[in-house]
């Protein structure tokens, strides 16, 4: 069975959106850093996205050959990990604007919020199946 994508989920959406927010409405010093700021937070985004309609639709009971959880997981990790370095990238090249210092700041906050939902998912995953099979 294949869990829905969590309450951490919708916040960490939203924490990601407001990131790439504040990053692209602030003017441009480092091009590197913004640019990879944003394609890292706009590729979450889709992903998360996806996700949603893929739980909203039922896809995963047509789509059976891809292990859902393992996919979610995998997201959840490569998310973490592009969002951290996108993070340190942003705050250690912001220059002290206003735009890239708070992009960072939600980027942080979103990392945190993605390690949550990967443990959620975990738990939500793997001790309940673990439950089941014992019951």
């Amino acid at each position: 069975m294949y869990g829905s994508p969590g309450l951490c989920g919708s916040r960490w959406q939203v924490t990601l959106l407001i990131a790439f927010i504040c990053v692209r409405s602030s003017p441009r010093i480092d091009y590197g850093a913004y640019s990879f700021f944003e394609v890292v937070t706009i590729c979450d985004l889709i992903m998360i996205l996806i996700f949603y309609l893929v739980h909203l639709f039922r896809f995963y009971r047509v789509l059976t050959c891809i292990s859902w959880p393992l996919s979610e997981l995998l997201h959840y990790l490569i998310g973490t990990l592009l969002l951290l370095i996108a993070s340190i990238v942003a705050a250690s090249k912001s220059y002290n604007q206003s735009g890239l210092v708070a992009g960072a700041v939600f980027g942080f906050l979103a990392s945190f919020l993605c390690l949550a939902s990967l443990w959620l998912s975990y738990k939500i995953t793997c001790i309940t199946q673990s439950s089941d099979v014992s019951a």
